[in-house]
């Protein structure tokens, strides 16, 4: 198990080092689509302008950037496993003149803090992907302070996110690309209803709430949501990578003509449903 989970960190970092520039290109749109569910976790973490916080699978550094502008007498740590993703939210701290950010890249399932440091500690869009998902949501716990808050965002249901499904099942349909069985990293493997709730009281944790929050990913054009998801999406990109030339545009042409149900007022717009959960730490 322990190589195992050592050999999909070891490749989860290769790939986002790979995708980090993607997510730099379309930092602007990914910043408003994610918007709504950082708002929302960040409500739960109930920060303090001297909170020191800790976001776990940082990425790009949202929202974390956001958290740092609350606590301007504390301090926010992005800790991620890729030093390239890491690499575009230093850039990005930098243009909006933080001063208390810092980083650190790591593994989520060994984290170089002590015990009882941040106040608030959560992760965004990440849970899913740890390999051993008890060691990562240990971490987190420990790393939080007494009364501290602990808080995660996980994407919901396929059927609740056809900007995701939409593709990655007309991608299916040309070639082997099954849905990760239960257990393993996948997009959807957190989005059973009580899954979280689930982790967290298993965890410790006390005050578990967990609930859904809902927006849509807008893109002006199929052109324009085709090229995002093949930029950024690793799961997408890595299964069209597998597909032979001619079935790579049979797919786009498939999914150009689904995305056609889903044009309103002159825009493609697709649900993203994701479920926020968070918990104290007694």
């Amino acid at each position: 198990m322990l190589a195992s989970a050592g050999r999909i960190r070891e490749e989860q970092r290769l790939i986002w080092d790979e995708f980090s520039a993607g997510w730099k290109k379309w930092d602007a749109e990914l910043r408003g689509w994610h918007a709504p569910f950082g708002a929302a976790l960040l409500r739960e973490l109930r920060l303090r302008p001297d909170a020191w916080v800790l976001d776990v699978a940082a990425g790009s550094g949202e929202p974390g950037l956001s958290a740092a502008e609350q606590v301007p007498d504390g301090r926010v740590v992005l800790a991620d496993i890729s030093a390239g993703m890491l690499r575009v939210a230093r850039e990005k701290t930098a243009a909006r003149g933080l001063t208390n950010v810092d980083f650190e890249v790591c593994d989520a399932a060994a984290m170089p803090f002590g015990d009882n440091t941040f106040d608030a500690v959560y992760c965004r869009f990440g849970f899913m992907y740890f390999p051993v998902m008890s060691a990562a949501m240990g971490e987190m716990v420990r790393t939080a302070k007494s009364g501290g808050r602990v808080g995660a965002v996980v994407w919901g249901r396929a059927a609740e996110n056809p900007w995701a499904s939409l593709i990655l099942g007309t991608i299916a349909r040309h070639h082997e690309l099954p849905f990760p069985p239960g257990g393993v990293p996948g997009l959807f493997r957190c989005a059973p209803t009580g899954f979280m709730t689930r982790m967290f009281k298993d965890a410790g944790l006390s005050d578990v709430a967990e609930y859904k929050v809902n927006t849509d990913l807008v893109h002006e054009s199929p052109e324009s949501y085709w090229e995002s998801m093949t930029d950024m999406a690793t799961t997408m990109a890595m299964g069209l990578a597998k597909a032979d030339e001619e079935s790579r545009a049979l797919i786009r042409s498939d999914v150009f003509q689904l995305l056609s149900r889903y044009e309103h007022d002159g825009a493609i717009r697709l649900r993203s449903t994701a479920t926020v959960v968070a918990g104290t730490k007694p």
